[in-house]
Parts: C-alpha cells; structure tokens; sequence
C-alpha cells in the first residue's frame, strides 16, 4: 500500500483542479465526507482551499453499515445521504460541493435535489492523491467531451464490435448523454476527477447483442483484467446470459445473483475513455485499497459497458458493473469515433 503523507505537490493538484471549478470568495463552499472517506483526501481539500483563501465548512455523515449480500465497490451511488435529509437541503442551498464519499454522488438518489438547488457538485473519485495528481484535467479534455457529446446527441445508432465477437446495437433515440472533463464551473451540474470520459444512459429497451470480454479487458467492479473469456448477452436492455468457463464468469454471475433483484442485470451507460493522460496498467501499479478505478474508465479508446443503476429508465439498484473493452470499434450512425480501440 502506497504512503499518504501529504505531499506538496497534491494540494497543488487539488488547488488547480478547484481553480478549474471557479471557486471563488464569496461563495458557499461544503466538503462532503463520510466516516469512511479517505482522510488524505479530505485533509487535501481543506489545505488547498485554505491555501486560496476561500472560506467552507465541512459536512461530515457516518458511512451506512454494509447490509448482507454482495459488497458494493465503486458504483456511483452513494448510500450514506440516505435519510439525511438536512445534509441534503445544506448542500442543495450552496455553490459548491465537494464530494469525497466512498462511493460518490453520480447515481445517488439524493444528487438530482442538490443539483436543482444550484450548487454543482466536483467528485473527487476515491482514488490515492498520486493518480488523481497524475490525471489533473486539461482545457482540451472540455474540447473532447463537447464534441463526443455533440456526436452522441446527434446519433440515431451506436454500434460496437470487435474481433473477438463483440456485436452490440444501441438505440440511442432519447438516450441522455453527458460529458465529463475532470471539472465544472457550471451551476446544478456534476463532474468527476479523474475525467475525460462520454457516456449515454439509454432508454428503456434500447440495447441488444453479445459483448465478448477477452484477456486484458477491466472488471473494475473487482478490479481487477479479465484473465479468462466472458461473453453477456443482452436483450432489451438486459444481460440475460453470462457466459464462460472461468473465473470471471462464475465470479460474475455469483455477484449479480446475489443481488436478487433484474435490474442489477440491466445497462447502465454506455460510453468511451479519450483522456490521454490516464493509464491502461494502472490497476496493476496499485493495491486495491488504492484505487477506485476511475482512471481506468477513462483510458483513451476503450469501450465501457456499464449494468446497475439508470434514472434515466426508471432503475435504482445496488448492482454495478463497469467493464471497459478494449481493442473495439465504435460506430455512431456508421461514422467510427473509435477504430481497433484507438480515437478515431
């Protein structure tokens, strides 16, 4: 496990990245943490914030106990605001928050309240300071992502294949498609760092076809690469199959039927990584106490296919997937954004 000294050199990132984010004096600035955020984390915020002058409070709630059944890991959907109701309105009555839960507000029952009050919210993704430092956004990541969005807003199909079976069909009529860059300065919107990543939250009944995961593809849920052939079959939305051999399949179809419920089977999002500065072995260079994987999400041309939670179709659950592909094509209305998994 990698030391957490505080180091110069991160509060610099943290203080850059809130640059990016135009905090300013004057405004209503929350860190939100939990009992079981990572405290390097928080005490980086504050320094930094310090650091440029700008005043905060912090806003602290105790991380829920785990129920019985699967363990949850990096899924987007904090649990620890749950009946917290006056921590909700707190934030919602703000400028900015600054998340450092666990888990991170992006799916988060309670995120659509805070975001229409007017604050926007930075996720700092659960990651150790050295690879959030490693990744701190550029102005072209904005660049990317506006125009990656622009591309699915205006496409009617997605279409993913590759040579090892890949054959996926996405109807992206009323799909709801975001952008993220590393930060934002906008009020009522949500971005994550490490950033650089499209995704699409498909209507309902909108995807169909097999994804085949070979060797080197990412389980991030277990964080871990596919050492053994997976292939999900999908049908209106829904993982109806898992097939394989292995391991990563049984631990697969374990996981999610420990759930007990369809919609830990259902997609997500769809998307890809172009963030050139995020690296594909980083989930090799870290124990998993020290990464969320959120580097790995935006690793420049992969494919990610996501199951579990979708408020855009009407799904909430705890089950959670991300699975980013690599070496893929990706065509929207036959036109590739990505070619044998590089931008195209």
């Amino acid at each position: 496990m990698l030391g957490e000294r505080i180091e110069s050199g991160w509060i610099d990132a943290f203080a850059e990245v809130f640059g990016m984010c135009a905090m300013r004096a004057g405004e209503e600035i929350v860190i939100l943490s939990e009992s079981r955020s990572r405290a390097v984390n928080v005490h980086l915020a504050e320094l930094a914030l310090g650091r440029m002058g700008l005043r905060f409070c912090h806003l602290q709630v105790p991380s829920p106990p785990h129920p019985a059944g699967p363990v949850i890991r990096s899924t987007g959907a904090c649990q620890a605001l749950a009946g917290q109701a006056l921590a909700v309105r707190a934030m919602a009555a703000g400028d900015v928050v600054v998340d450092l839960t666990v888990e991170g507000l992006m799916h988060a029952p309670e995120t659509a309240e805070i975001l229409k009050g007017g604050a926007r919210i930075l996720n700092v993704s659960n990651e150790h300071p050295e690879a959030l430092a490693r990744t701190i956004p550029t102005p072209e990541l904005k660049d990317r992502a506006k125009e990656a969005v622009k591309q699915c807003r205006a496409a009617r199909e997605m279409l993913v294949r590759s040579d090892a079976g890949t054959e996926l069909r996405v109807d992206m009529e009323g799909a709801s498609t975001v952008g993220v860059w590393g930060w934002t300065d906008r009020p009522g919107t949500l971005a994550h760092w490490p950033g650089g990543i499209v995704v699409s939250f498909p209507a309902k009944g909108a995807v169909n076809g097999r994804l085949a995961y070979r060797p080197g593809d990412i389980n991030l849920t277990f964080k871990r690469y596919f050492d053994s052939p997976v292939d999900l079959v999908l049908e209106d939305d829904y993982v109806t199959r898992i097939e394989g051999t292995g391991t990563d399949a049984w631990l697969m179809r374990d996981y999610l039927e420990g759930f007990g419920e369809r919609d830990a089977y259902a997609t997500s999002h769809v998307g890809w990584g172009f963030n050139p500065a995020a690296r594909y072995e980083a989930l090799e260079m870290y124990d998993k106490a020290d990464t969320n994987g959120t580097e790995l999400r935006a690793v420049a041309g992969n494919f990610l296919y996501s199951t579990g939670a979708n408020e855009f179709a009407g799904r909430f659950t705890r089950g959670h997937f991300d699975l980013p592909m690599m070496g893929c094509d990706i065509r929207l209305d036959g036109v590739p954004v990505v070619s044998g998994g590089r931008l195209a």
